[in-house]
C-alpha cells in the first residue's frame, strides 16, 4: 500500500460518515447521499496518485460529491423538484467544522425505531460506517444480495415515512439515544462472540468498527452517561481479546485468562471513563452499571483478589435497573463466588432460560463444583447443544469431558 493509499483509506475512515452527512442534509436522500458520497472518493483514489492529496481532504471530497450530486439531479429530469431545490443550494459546502452535528442526525435516522433491528445496524454500518454492502454481508453471514436489499428497503422505508433527518427534541433524546446505543452493542457482541459455528470466535473488525462508531457518538454527544459508560464497556472486554481464546481454539474464561496479555492502554482509558461517570454524581444507568462491574475484574493482576462484595453490589443495582432473568443469572455467578455455589445454584433453578446455553453452562458449573457430576455433565450436554460459538462449545465440551469417571 503506498502513503497516498494509506491516506485515502484513513480520509474514508475519518470522513466518509461527515460526507454522506452533509449530503443527506442538504439533498434529503440517503441513496444520493451514499452514491456520491463513494463517487467522491472513486474520484480521490484516481486523482490523488497524480494530483497530490488535497490540503483539505475532507472539503475536497464534500466539494466533489456535492459538485456530482448536483449533476446527477440536473441530469434527471424526473427530479424536477429536486433540480430546483439543487441550483438554489450553494455550489461551496459549508466549512467542516460546521456540521458535527449532521453526523448525529445521521445516526439517529439509520437508528430509527420505525426500522426493524437488522436493519437499522445494517444502515448503521453502511452510511455511518462506510462499510461496503460485501463487508457487512460477510459480518453478518447474509447473501450480498439480501443485504444490499435489506439496506435498500431501509432507505426506501426512511423516504417513504418521511421519517424526520434530525436529532431527536430533547424529550425524545433519552429514548432515541438508548436505541442507537442498542445498534452500537449488537454490533460489538457480534464481533466479541460471533454466533456461527463456521466463523471465527472473535471477529476483531467488527469490535474496532463498534468501538469506532461508539467514540464518534461519544464525540457528538459528551455529556450523556450511557454513551461514556458504553464506550468504556466495550474498551474494558476488547481489552482482553488477545486472552480470551487459547492457541487450539478454546475460550478462555475470565478466571484462566493470562492477565499479562490484556491491553493495559485500554484498561486505563475504559478505568478512566467508569471513574469520570462515578465523580458526576448522576444515577448510572445499564451500561455505566456493567462497565463499572468490567472495571472490577479488570482492576486486579489475580482473580483471587476480585472484590466479589463490589460486583455482587453493582449487580444488585443492575437488577433493580433491569431485573431480567439474563442480569440475574450473571448476578448468581458472582454469588457463587462469595456465598458459594450452592446458594448460587437456588438462584439460578429459578429462572426461566432454559433456551439460553449461558443458563445450563453456569448450571453445570456449579453442579460440578457440588459434586454432583452427572447432573452436571446432563446439563454441559444441554449448553454444547444450545451453543453456536466455537470457541465457546470446546470449551463445555473440554469441561464435561473432565467429568468422566467422577
Amino acid at each position: 500500500m503506498t502513503d497516498v493509499d494509506e491516506v485515502i483509506a484513513r480520509v474514508h475512515r475519518e470522513e466518509w460518515a461527515r460526507v454522506v452527512a452533509i449530503l443527506a442534509r442538504r439533498f434529503g436522500d440517503l441513496d444520493i447521499a451514499e452514491e456520491m458520497a463513494a463517487e467522491a472518493f472513486a474520484t480521490a483514489v484516481e486523482r490523488w496518485p497524480v494530483d497530490g492529496v488535497p490540503p483539505n481532504p475532507g472539503g475536497w471530497l464534500t466539494t466533489t460529491a456535492h459538485r456530482k450530486a448536483i449533476d446527477r439531479i440536473r441530469r434527471e429530469a424526473r427530479r424536477e423538484e429536486k433540480h430546483k431545490e439543487a441550483v438554489m443550494l450553494s455550489d461551496t459546502p459549508e466549512p467542516i467544522g460546521a456540521i458535527d452535528d449532521d453526523r448525529l442526525r445521521l445516526v439517529f435516522t439509520c437508528c430509527h425505531p420505525a426500522l426493524a433491528m437488522e436493519a437499522r445496524v445494517a444502515l448503521t454500518l453502511r452510511m455511518v460506517g462506510g462499510l461496503t454492502v460485501p463487508e457487512i454481508a460477510r459480518a453478518f453471514l447474509v447473501q450480498e444480495t439480501a443485504m444490499g436489499q435489506r439496506i435498500t428497503r431501509a432507505k426506501a422505508k426512511i423516504k417513504a415515512a418521511k421519517v424526520p433527518y434530525r436529532v431527536p427534541s430533547r424529550a425524545d433524546l433519552p429514548a432515541r439515544i438508548t436505541g442507537v446505543l442498542a445498534v452500537l452493542y449488537l454490533i460489538f457482541n457480534e464481533g466479541y462472540l460471533a454466533s456461527d459455528p463456521e466463523k471465527e470466535a472473535v471477529r476483531a473488525d467488527l469490535t474496532a468498527e463498534a468501538i469506532r462508531l461508539t467514540r464518534l457518538v461519544r464525540e457528538l454527544m459528551p455529556a450523556d452517561g450511557e454513551v461514556a459508560g458504553l464506550l468504556a464497556l466495550m474498551l474494558l472486554t476488547e481489552a482482553r481479546r488477545a486472552a480470551r481464546v487459547s492457541a487450539s481454539g478454546e475460550l478462555v474464561t475470565l478466571d484462566e485468562q493470562d492477565r499479562g496479555a490484556w491491553d493495559r492502554e485500554l484498561i486505563a482509558e475504559g478505568h478512566a471513563l467508569v471513574r469520570a461517570r462515578l465523580a458526576s454524581g448522576e444515577a448510572p444507568g445499564r451500561y455505566q452499571i456493567i462497565a463499572a462491574i468490567n472495571a472490577v475484574h479488570t482492576d486486579v493482576r489475580d482473580v483471587r483478589d476480585t472484590d466479589w462484595s463490589q460486583v455482587v453490589a453493582l449487580y444488585d443495582q443492575l437488577v433493580r435497573l433491569e431485573p431480567s432473568p439474563i442480569v440475574r443469572l450473571n448476578r448468581a455467578i458472582a454469588v457463587a463466588e462469595l456465598d458459594g455455589p450452592e446458594v448460587a445454584l437456588a438462584e439460578v433453578d429459578g429462572l426461566p432460560l432454559e433456551g439460553y446455553h449461558a443458563f445450563h453452562a453456569t448450571r453445570a458449573n456449579l453442579l460440578r463444583r457440588l459434586g454432583r457430576s452427572g447432573e452436571s455433565r446432563t446439563a454441559y450436554d444441554r449448553a454444547i447443544a444450545l451453543a453456536g460459538n466455537t470457541a465457546e462449545t470446546a470449551y463445555l465440551i473440554r469441561r464435561r469431558d473432565q467429568l468422566a469417571g467422577h
